[in-house]
């Protein structure tokens, strides 16, 4: 049996379809129609958790649910708010699942634990040390190392998965945004950028990654980085997400220093950085380790995500 928590989200959804309802328990707050077995798990309220008999003979428990990363962010500490979620409740849920006698448990972190940006250096490797730089960076790398130090004193494995930005069917925010104006033929001023690389993992390499930590012998206790091993510039996505959708790419080219002034303008360096600047992850160490390697391609990955925009 596989427990699955965030199951209602992009990842999660995907990932449902790798397996049968019958071996499958869910966690979490809405139950799904098919499914019989459910146990309600809330990760914002984990001071009365009680799903150790709901994980009697589950043998790997994958977590997807998280408090994600908000650009805009109205809590009073989001430090604190993001512990709570992607740290406190992580743990809550993995001690219940050692207690169960879960044989593995798989943590969807984020490479935002590396860090924000690879630009000037090369990219991100597992082996790195962690430079969380944000409240939910922060709450993910704290989860890992505490995860970590469980499986040291429980016995029970732990394995890690840092994705880039994820795409594909459903996929929402920025991305969905820049598909959705490539396909009205909208003139985006982008065309300049075109020294940076960009690592994504489409949500289809992803959940082939997870399956393979769920079985593989050599994935227990280790961290992975994963991407579509295809690392493109921002100028070419563009270009890629025109091809895909059979549009006309009428990208025109402001020089980058006018977006890096505007950045200092408005005070908005990182997200303009997010645009401009590199973030590239080496998977090597994960296809050595797991003989793993990304099943779809990244124009496959374009043109699934194509297909599906609402």
């Amino acid at each position: 049996m596989i427990a699955i928590t965030g199951y209602t989200g992009f990842v999660g959804q995907e990932l449902l379809k790798s397996y049968s309802p019958s071996e499958c328990v869910l966690l979490g707050r809405k139950p799904l129609d098919g499914y019989k077995n459910h146990c309600f798990f809330d990760l914002t309220d984990t001071d009365d958790l009680e799903i150790s008999k709901a994980l009697n003979g589950v043998s790997t428990c994958i977590h997807a649910a998280a408090r994600v990363h908000i650009m805009q962010d109205r809590a009073i500490d989001p430090l604190q708010e993001f512990r709570r979620v992607n740290t406190q409740g992580t743990l809550a849920l993995a001690r219940e699942a050692a207690k169960a006698g879960v044989k593995r448990f798989i943590f969807i972190s984020s490479i935002k634990v590396n860090g924000e940006s690879t630009t000037g250096r090369s990219a991100f490797k597992a082996q790195d040390k962690p430079m969380p730089q944000d409240p939910y960076a922060i709450s993910k790398a704290e989860a890992e190392e505490q995860l970590l130090q469980l499986a040291n004193d429980t016995g029970m494995e732990v394995v890690i998965i840092r994705p880039p930005l994820v795409y594909g069917k459903g996929v929402k925010a920025n991305f969905a945004s820049l598909m959705k104006a490539v396909a009205k033929g909208y003139p985006l001023p982008l065309r300049a950028i075109n020294k940076n690389k960009r690592s994504l993992v489409s949500v289809y390499n992803l959940v082939s990654l997870i399956d393979t930590c769920r079985i593989h012998p050599n994935a227990a206790n280790k961290i992975f980085l994963v991407s579509d091993k295809e690392d493109i510039s921002t100028s070419q996505m563009l270009k890629l997400m025109a091809k895909v959708q059979n549009k006309r790419n009428l990208a025109f080219p402001i020089p980058v220093f006018c977006f890096k002034l505007m950045g200092r303008l408005f005070k908005k360096e990182a997200v303009i950085d997010r645009l401009i600047g590199s973030l590239q992850v080496d998977i090597d160490y994960t296809q050595e380790v797991l003989d793993w390697y990304p099943k779809i391609t990244l124009q496959e990955g374009f043109k699934i995500t194509a297909r599906y925009l609402d």
